[in-house]
């Protein structure tokens, strides 16, 4: 640590609010302790649950103020406690850490323990790895875990060109599904296809229960929900008895259970398995990364507005160092 700065750059809040409380601060540069790691932060993931938080929701305990937010990046190691030995000083890497004492990863240095980071896919930038820590985690987890699905099932990925839903997507083709995918608007339908959906669909506009029924007329055998709402409501209809449908913890209104249906509820787990297992679907599949939009730390302001706005797809960022592989 004694070659570090000791102060950063940061964007955090002094208050909740809307998107105008994120302002740049200048703070005191993390410490570690011995089963942590500093990374210096390339690109920082901005996800909706961000939003939340700066608006007042948090499921724990209340943070301290000045608040860094940001749950997820890459970067590279700067420094590491004494008792890791995994990584090391230099090392490229993405991360997942929920919850920080020290802040998150809307700065230039971020301190999370060494099991919530690894080596990121070798074949993506810093720029693509930090926007699917969470996002990957989610939806590689909903896909195996929870939805435990099988080479020749069929699926419903509902949200299909957000965040998380482009990323599932994906991994679903990847295990051998058909995949009928329920996205936003023609471009979302367009992605969704371009990403290797067998069938896409727009969920505003579409009926994705008519859709669905003639995509698997013997009954869907899963459904990943990652929006909530009637279209997904009545999509469930259209699951086979025995079906099952997931969804990330905070999808609202959640699916209800249906008799003779599974509904399982999930949140995603960091873990330096979790995220080395990530890495290798990343690279079976040739993770197709969707990053609509990337602002410099002092736009964060920005970069929530525009999440405020709605019909994102894939995932926004916030860029801290000039462009690199």
């Amino acid at each position: 640590m004694r070659n570090l700065p000791a102060t950063m750059r940061a964007a955090a809040i002094d208050r909740f609010g809307g998107p105008a409380v994120l302002k740049l601060h200048t703070l005191p540069v993390p410490s570690i302790d011995p089963g942590e790691v500093l990374i210096r932060v390339d690109t920082a993931g901005v996800g909706s649950w961000d939003g939340d938080m700066r608006g007042g929701w948090y499921p724990d305990r209340r943070p301290t103020f000045p608040w860094v937010l940001g749950t997820d990046g890459a970067g590279v190691v700067a420094a590491v406690g004494a008792r890791v030995r995994r990584l090391q000083p230099g090392d490229r890497v993405y991360a997942y850490n929920f919850d920080s004492s020290q802040g998150g990863f809307y700065a230039e240095y971020v301190a999370v323990p060494a099991d919530h980071a690894a080596r990121p896919p070798r074949r993506l930038s810093l720029k693509e790895a930090g926007a699917i820590a969470a996002t990957g985690l989610t939806a590689l987890q909903g896909i195996d875990d929870a939805l435990e699905l099988e080479r020749g099932e069929s699926i419903v990925v509902f949200g299909a060109s957000g965040g998380v839903g482009s990323l599932a997507l994906q991994f679903a083709k990847l295990r051998g599904a058909r995949v009928l995918a329920s996205a936003s608007g023609r471009d979302g339908v367009a992605l969704a296809r371009r990403l290797g959906a067998d069938v896409a669909v727009d969920g505003r506009r579409a009926d994705v229960l008519e859709a669905a029924r003639a995509f698997a007329p013997d009954g869907l055998d899963a459904v990943l929900a990652l929006a909530g709402g009637p279209g997904l409501t009545r999509c469930l209809d259209a699951l086979r008895r025995g079906g099952r449908v997931a969804y990330p913890n905070g999808v609202e209104p959640a699916p209800r259970k249906r008799k003779g249906r599974r509904v399982i509820a999930y949140d995603a787990v960091p873990g330096a398995r979790e995220l080395d297992r990530l890495t290798r679907a990343a690279e079976a599949v040739k993770l197709k990364v969707v990053i609509p939009a990337g602002y410099p730390l002092g736009a964060a302001r920005r970069a929530h507005e525009r999440l405020a706005k709605g019909h994102v797809l894939g995932r926004i960022v916030l860029r801290l160092r000039p462009a690199r592989r």
